[in-house]
């Protein structure tokens, strides 16, 4: 390997992974909470929220719009996020620019808030986030009223300039996507009748649970005529109430626990109060089938969401196919699945990634590229992933690029706990944007994670 002048994160072999641990809170569903307690008459609490920073770049994004939020830490520790809103409609303009960080999710359902209101608001966000489209939103949101003015691709930074009349309409949205149907909904909520979404197959729910949570009157229905497909429908001009919100645990965090447990021998680790969202859980459904020691325990509601507790134990995995139907429930799982796929043996098949190419970054082929530098081999067909595990321990002795994304960062310390050689990333700073705890959380647990003086390493 080459020199470097970098530092890198290197994630070395363990003997076994012990303990249990809390996983910081649902990073989709803390993003909704701070923003439809914005919009809600009233105060709003919320215990649980995750506070990466793509989260706490939502909540500075609400207190510019014109809402109190503020964090109250109480005697014991436990600290509570009070939110009182404006109600539906009641956002005022902010003076500066929007810096949503790394969260396309954060981007995507504000300008839905934003194009509804009477304003003109500009959005930006990290070299990452300015690098990918805002399309999908744009073209529906434009149908109702508002107005976008961009970059090339609708890239930020992105100038909304929106409408206190959004037109009500049915969207078909060509693609499966949780982001865009919320963001046409939330501008919804301001217009005069019902607007309806409907998606090619059924995305995860949170802004649903969340609005009828908050007072809105929500349907979601199989579509006519369209197999597979489901129409969502908000009635708009709702007076949402101020409510209480527990954030369940991150799955997609979890997940990185999950396949750590999994693949390093002699290990046993409990998670509690995982969400369990029907939408959320492919990726578990994806390791039992590869032989997971996987059982959930304590199955409960909280906050209108599913919850329970996981324990993990080491296993032998076998390669599976994972049908392209799958990837709405567990699109931000594949890169810790290709981790689980490279340990496993025989080979893993993942259809319809072509998400992957729009995400914090192309992680479609940051797994690639990753895997194949740790000595594993890969191939990439279309939008398929096929990974050949190596049954058991991959060879490692590489530094994985994450190219500013976290769940790469992430997936590849996971990697180097089941490698013969180290393996490290080249940059940590990422993974604060949703699991600021991850190095502590596994560390504790019995990971084996050092930062080096790259100077006799790069990245692969």
């Amino acid at each position: 390997m080459t020199e470097s002048v970098a530092q890198t994160t290197l994630s070395t072999h363990s003997s076994g992974l012990t303990g249990s641990v809390r996983v910081p809170g649902d990073k989709s569903i803390s993003h909704r909470a701070l923003m439809f307690g914005a919009l809600a008459i009233g105060e709003t609490r919320i215990t649980g929220l995750l506070e990466g920073e793509d989260v706490l770049n939502t909540a500075k994004a609400m207190r510019a719009l014109g809402a109190s939020v503020e964090p109250k830490v109480a005697a014991d520790g436990v600290v509570t996020w009070v939110v009182h809103g404006r109600g539906v409609g009641g956002l005022v303009e902010p003076d500066g620019v929007l810096d949503m960080g790394n969260s396309g999710t954060g981007a995507r359902l504000l300008a839905g808030l934003l194009a509804s209101h009477r304003m003109t608001a500009v959005m930006t966000g990290d070299a990452s986030l300015r690098s990918r489209p805002m399309d999908r939103v744009v073209a529906p949101l434009g149908l109702m009223g508002a107005r976008f003015e961009s970059r090339a691709g609708n890239r930020l930074p992105l100038t909304v300039i929106g409408t206190g009349e959004p037109v009500p309409m049915v969207y078909e949205s060509p693609v499966a996507s949780a982001q865009v149907k919320s963001a046409v909904l939330l501008a919804g909520l301001q217009a005069r009748g019902a607007t309806t979404v409907v998606e090619p197959a059924a995305t995860r729910d949170h802004t649903e649970r969340m609005l009828r949570h908050f007072g809105a009157e929500v349907r979601s229905e199989p579509a006519a005529d369209r197999p597979g497909a489901v129409a969502v429908t908000v009635v708009g001009q709702p007076e949402l109430e101020g409510s209480d919100i527990v954030v369940p645990g991150d799955p997609s965090s979890a997940a990185f626990l999950v396949v750590a447990a999994l693949v390093t021998t002699n290990s046993e680790v409990s998670l509690f109060n995982v969400g369990l969202n029907p939408h959320r859980t492919g990726l578990f459904e994806t390791l039992k089938e590869m032989g997971a020691d996987l059982t959930i325990q304590n199955e409960r509601e909280e906050g209108g969401e599913p919850v329970g507790d996981l324990v993990v134990r080491s296993s032998k995995l076998k390669g599976v196919v994972v049908p392209a139907s799958r990837a709405p429930s567990m699109i931000d799982e594949y890169p810790i699945l290709a981790m689980a796929a490279a340990c496993a043996e025989g080979e893993t098949r993942m259809e319809g990634l072509g998400e992957l190419r729009v995400k914090e970054s192309d992680r479609l082929a940051a797994i690639a590229d990753g895997l194949k530098a740790c000595g594993v081999k890969v191939e990439i067909d279309g939008d398929t992933l096929g990974v050949s595990g190596c049954a058991g321990a991959v060879p490692g002795d590489a530094i994985a690029e994450v190219h500013l994304d976290h769940r790469i960062a992430m997936s590849f310390l996971v990697l180097g706990l089941a490698s013969e050689q180290p393996i490290g990333i080249d940059d940590d700073d990422a993974i604060a944007t949703s699991y600021p705890s991850f190095i502590a959380d596994m560390t504790t647990l019995g990971a084996n994670f050092k930062k080096i003086a790259a100077s006799s390493r790069a990245p692969a």
